[in-house]
């Protein structure tokens, strides 16, 4: 909005408004922007879920048993908190001309409602249920479609329909037609990955934040000519954008953990949890960098994976390999403390973060 404005009246070579010329600059006013505003109506939207929800979040009764006692009460839906904080920041900072922009609103806050559905259909009914599989992963797909399409209409035609494959100089994989499949595959998957993860005080947000500042950083270089030159990268353009929509989620998650930290005073639910993941697959998708994420993101793909083998195993032999899916449930169940998972799961995401990072040198 303020870009639109300074560049249709021609300020942006005049000091200091040639400042919003820089998406760096506009990307660390657009993290700013959402941390400080998550601080300021963090607090207010705490009380209203509190009012609402009154005996908060249900509690899964086959979970860890502490969770009854410890986390009894704790309102839900605090992705509502996220998804305002980000979603007035991108607006404001951002170039509003750009398509990528929009897409990425799109699948946010599209993931969102579905989440926000969820949530409130569990409060509704006081259990872990929530929505339908086949209403839920509906609403994903069409979503994801949608989006797919949308990225390969605004890519450049000679790679629109290709994937990129990390450690390698500029190879891409045609997928013709299959793209948008592969896209849409991309987007839900990593919605609900992000979602199996969101369990512990914390432990979804870190992660997220960690993947959305290496995507902040590929967007940055892959949408700029030169340095994806430099770095053998494919180049899209526009995509460099996409960095400050990825700033204003790193805001707008550090100022939930403010609230999230344990003991979390609120937890960001579906709506928060789907939205995020979906995002993150998106932006993966516009930027060609699917594989990466799934290197970045290995986390969020452990947790998945965990869950697949628990549910495939269970039915095949009445047996299970975990002792609860997903796995931070399963090292709860093995004695280990909340706050020692947690923070291990963050070293291994800040690892993971770091070989993602690596990929985009090591050609």
């Amino acid at each position: 909005m303020l870009y639109d404005l300074i560049t249709r009246f021609g300020l942006e070579y005049i000091s200091p408004f040639n400042l919003f010329r820089y998406i760096t600059f506009r990307a660390g006013a657009a993290c700013f922007t959402a941390f400080f505003l998550s601080l300021w109506i963090g607090p207010y939207i705490i009380a209203k879920l509190h009012k609402i929800q009154r005996d908060g979040q249900p509690i899964r009764a086959l979970g860890p048993e502490r969770h009854i006692k410890e986390k009894a009460g704790t309102p839900t839906m605090g992705g509502i908190m996220m998804l305002f904080t980000l979603t007035f920041s991108t607006l404001l900072w951002s170039d509003l001309s750009n398509g990528f922009m929009w897409i990425m609103l799109f699948v946010t806050l599209g993931f969102g409602l579905i989440g926000f559905f969820d949530d409130y259909q569990k409060l509704a009914k006081r259990n872990t249920d929530g929505l339908s599989k086949r209403t839920r992963l509906g609403g994903e797909f069409l979503i994801s479609a949608v989006a797919a399409f949308g990225l390969q209409a605004i890519t450049p035609p000679d790679i629109a329909n290709h994937i990129a494959l990390p450690f390698f100089q500029n190879l891409m994989i045609p997928l013709g037609y299959f793209f948008p499949i592969f896209g849409m595959v991309v987007i839900a998957g990593f919605g609900n990955a992000v979602n199996f993860t969101d369990g512990l005080d914390g432990l979804a947000i870190v992660p997220v934040v960690i993947a959305f500042l290496v995507f902040a950083l590929i967007a940055y270089l892959v949408g700029n000519a030169v340095f994806a030159k430099y770095l053998f990268l494919h180049f899209v353009p526009q995509t460099g954008e996409l960095g400050i929509f990825c700033a204003a989620i790193i805001g707008a998650g550090l100022g939930f953990l403010w609230f999230n930290a344990p003991p979390a005073s609120v937890f960001m639910g579906d709506t928060g949890s789907l939205a995020l993941g979906g995002a993150l697959g998106a932006v993966a998708v516009a930027v060609k960098h699917e594989f990466v994420l799934c290197i970045v993101g290995g986390l969020f793909v452990v947790e998945t994976l965990s869950v697949i083998i628990q549910v495939a195993w269970y039915k095949r032999t009445k047996t299970r390999v975990f002792l609860m899916a997903p796995l931070h449930h399963h090292f709860e169940k093995k004695g280990l403390s909340e706050s020692k998972i947690v923070i291990r799961f963050w070293i291994v995401a800040i690892m993971l973060g770091l070989i993602g990072l690596a990929t985009l040198k090591l050609r």
